[in-house]
């Protein structure tokens, strides 16, 4: 019999040592190597055929970059656009996708309402944490012929429960196939039966091969099973998604290395409490990684918003001070967001500086130029700053809207309607320029603003010329500033 091979692996990175350390040198984590049992297996991975005739041999020698035949990969486009939009422009053949999100927030939920939206390929859906009637109840909730009027009635209905409720068979979700089972050889044996097109896996902690002896979820499991799924992705060409647990810090659960193994890692976030979710691509080979898509959680399921500028401003019936509308930009797509500010006297010793959905010391910045080069006492004040929505922003061009916002609460003045912002504030007070200002203000103007204030050092995108941007062509009146003195001039006079 084989001796049997004992192995420490650190929770945090997958480090793997042969004893049991305090410290994981990797990571430099205190307290993380766990044991686990590992078997090396005899057999192979069986060898997977190409979907694709015209799959070539790969060269074992170097070849110089004129020589290499490149072609565009064939993506295959779902009727999710906003899914199309955060994987690059559909789905790549032979990709390993990898999605993680909180406990409730919808990812299968979304990995079953893609599955059932595309009848004309075949597509597998592997679940290792609910049983076949589960998945059968929520695909009813997502099938559109289901959404019917309860009927009025005098009389309670009668309840057998020795019979079973028989529905009328309908044509909603043929194409999905449901297999529950865990075990990798198992899963690859009914692969290689039914051929599919997509394979959905929920979830890869739930997952185990027989060539490790360890339990599910393991750092070894892990990465065993993803290497077998990664192998049969790139060698069949088949697109496979992965559903994954996250920790309590937010991070995917499992060794780090999972994250590498994958194509693209994307981010399902949002409040489970509240209706709208952000899908958010981490990290993408085939595209970008700044891509976001935003949906909607009702009852019928999860319904893409395609103007989420929409949904971000507020309708106020009368001017509230503290409130201005920034335009940002997320990957390729331009929105409009409302910003909240709100500044009171301390009353402890220390003020208190709390941000939702921006930096904090981001914030704080902004406090000490508006302090230094304004004048504005804001040193014993409660400073309070949100983004509606729920989402978080990291573009610099919000700085220009959030300074207002500060001043309108301090002075308790509301901006006018109508009015936005696309500015970075810089340490001595000058606004600087902003990159596609033009998208942020044809965004502003499709939306009905009236005014928007930009930095006059904005050149357009790409210009070698040197020429300033063309205000005529834009039926908003453009606003340029150079400092923000100018800015609040301009505002509150």
């Amino acid at each position: 019999m084989a001796k049997t091979k004992i192995a420490y692996f650190c929770q945090s990175c997958g480090f793997e040592s042969p004893k049991w350390l305090g410290k994981c040198p990797s990571c430099q984590q205190w307290n993380t190597f766990v044991e686990e049992i590992i078997e090396k297996s005899n057999g192979s991975v069986p060898d997977w055929k190409a979907t694709s005739s015209t799959t070539q041999q790969r060269a074992n020698k170097p070849v110089e970059i004129p020589d290499i035949v490149f072609s565009e990969e064939q993506r295959m486009l779902t009727p999710d656009k906003e899914f199309n939009r955060v994987l690059g422009g559909g789905i790549v053949a032979g990709s390993l996708v990898l999605i993680g999100g909180e406990p409730g927030i919808g990812k299968s939920t979304l990995m079953l309402q893609l599955a059932l939206s595309m009848p004309n390929l075949k597509i597998l859906y592997i679940s290792g944490e609910e049983s076949e009637k589960q998945i059968k109840m929520r695909a009813e909730r997502l099938d559109p012929s289901e959404k019917q009027e309860p009927q009025a009635t005098n009389h309670e209905p009668k309840i057998n429960f020795n019979s079973e409720i028989k529905h009328p068979k309908s044509e909603f979700g043929k194409g999905c196939y449901i297999l529950t089972e865990t075990s990798t050889q198992n899963i690859f044996k009914q692969i290689e039966q039914l051929q599919p097109d997509l394979v959905v896996v929920d979830s890869i902690q739930t997952l185990h091969s027989s060539h490790i002896e360890s339990t599910p979820g393991s750092v070894s499991q892990v990465r065993e099973c993803t290497a077998e799924l990664l192998r049969f992705a790139k060698e069949s060409s088949t697109p496979v998604f992965l559903i994954g647990h996250i920790t309590k810090d937010g991070m995917i659960a499992g060794p780090k290395i999972l994250e590498h193994m994958v194509d693209t890692v994307l981010q399902f976030e949002g409040d489970r409490h509240h209706v709208y979710r952000i899908l958010r691509a981490v990290k993408n080979r085939f595209g970008s990684a700044s891509e976001l898509g935003i949906y909607e959680m009702l009852g019928e399921g999860l319904r893409e918003v395609s103007n989420p500028s929409e949904i971000l401003l507020s309708q106020r019936d009368e001017p509230l001070s503290g409130i201005t509308i920034s335009a940002t930009l997320e990957g390729m797509r331009p929105m409009l967001i409302e910003t909240q500010a709100l500044v009171s006297t301390s009353a402890y010793g220390t003020p208190q500086r709390t941000a939702t959905g921006f930096d904090t010391r981001r914030m704080n910045m902004l406090l000490a130029v508006l302090e230094k080069r304004c004048g504005f006492k804001l040193g014993a004040k409660d400073v309070f700053l949100n983004i509606t929505g729920g989402i978080r922003v990291e573009d610099p061009a919000i700085d220009l809207g959030l300074a207002a916002a500060i001043i309108s609460s301090h002075e308790d003045i509301p901006i006018p309607f109508k009015t936005c912002f696309a500015g970075e504030i810089g340490l001595s007070g000058e606004i600087r320029a902003v990159n596609r200002v033009e998208q942020r203000i044809a965004e502003a103007q499709k939306l009905g603003f009236e005014q928007i204030f930009i930095s006059k050092y904005n050149l357009p995108s790409g210009g070698k010329d040197k020429k300033r941007i063309d205000l005529t062509r834009y039926a908003i009146e453009v606003r340029t500033v150079g400092n923000i003195e100018e800015v609040f001039g301009l505002l509150f006079g």
